[in-house]
């Protein structure tokens, strides 16, 4: 029986490495999948990882270790699917490697993702947003770099990765002023700024005299970049102090992401085609762009004023005064 660990390591190697370029993130994800897999199948320490072969890797081993992602680990449907998806990668690799195994890596192969219910996205809207950016304090060094990390966030919706990511040599404020990142995927965009944007990054430039390698968000050391949880932090920080002035902040979960969607809803409140929309979040494809379409009302309410039946008025419908009801029924 083929054992699994050269497969694996080729797998690292010479798919995701060599063949597909693959993004430090995809090889933590798929690696943290591996250890998962690999500490559930040998549980029991009766076998050590280097020693399995696919023959302990069958479907009903795979089954029973996406059962214990939910069951055990509590972790969600969409995690337990991207875990499956992992799995599918190395078994569909694998099957180049190991032919004569094909029975097995085809019933693997078969199990299928699990179906998930999609919850309408979390925004902030436009009162909430001028709340957040009146949270850190502007005469303090770290509340200027929070107030320009938020606007940032909010006008470019960029990923929290990104804008952890971004230093000065990607952010020009001349003539065309738009910022420069390499997104998910290794796709690069650029994103164009707004004048106000453009003030708050000059007056933060100015402030700082960071040369081009230096990060635009640095931590409280200023030499290193804030971190991806560090950012998520500050969001929540400021969110809470927010809340004071703006109620409706506390009822929802605002993380970075909210900022990005918040981004994507302003464009499609102002008209911007969703197609726009992909290319300046750098979505691959536009379906996944579809999901801001489902949470604005407004569009669903301009659509029912197109196509109001002849005779009646535009708009949603509203009950009439109960005092002209009642002098109508007379």
């Amino acid at each position: 029986m083929t054992a699994i660990a050269p497969i694996m390591e080729g797998f690292f190697t010479e798919r995701l490495i060599g063949q597909r370029r693959a993004s430090g993130h995809t090889i933590a994800s798929y690696r943290d999948t591996f250890r998962l897999l690999l500490g559930y199948v040998t549980g029991d320490g009766r076998i050590s990882p280097s020693q399995l072969t696919l023959k302990d890797l069958d479907a009903t081993v795979i089954a029973g270790f996406l059962t214990h992602l939910e069951t055990e680990r509590h972790n969600s449907i969409r995690t337990r699917n991207n875990r499956l998806a992992a799995i599918h990668s190395l078994f569909a690799y694998a099957a180049l490697q190991a032919p004569e195994h094909a029975e097995l890596i085809a019933r693997v192969l078969a199990i299928p993702a699990k179906r998930h219910d999609r919850a309408i996205i979390c925004f902030l809207t436009d009162d909430e947003v001028d709340a957040l950016l009146a949270a850190p304090n502007p005469d303090t060094r770290l509340g200027h770099r929070d107030h320009a990390l938020l606007l940032t966030g909010i006008q470019t919706g960029l990923r929290v990765s990104e804008l952890a990511a971004l230093s000065w040599a990607d952010v020009a404020l001349g003539t065309g002023p738009h910022l420069r990142c390499h997104g998910k995927g290794r796709k690069e965009r650029i994103t164009p700024l707004t004048s106000h944007t453009v003030t708050v990054l000059a007056d933060w430039h100015a402030e700082v005299g960071p040369s081009p390698d230096d990060p635009v968000f640095p931590s409280r050391r200023q030499s290193s970049q804030l971190s991806t949880d560090g950012i998520a932090a500050i969001v929540a920080r400021h969110t809470n102090t927010a809340t004071t002035s703006c109620p409706s902040l506390g009822t929802k979960n605002v993380t970075p992401h909210v900022l990005r969607h918040t981004c994507a809803m302003r464009l499609l409140a102002v008209g911007v085609d969703i197609t726009i929309i992909a290319l300046w979040l750098g979505h691959e494809s536009v379906e996944t762009t579809q999901i801001y379409l489902h949470a604005d009302l407004a569009v669903k309410k301009r659509a029912i004023a197109r196509t109001a039946p002849i005779g009646t008025r535009p708009g949603r419908y509203q009950p009439p005064d109960t005092l002209l009801a009642f002098l109508d029924s007379l």
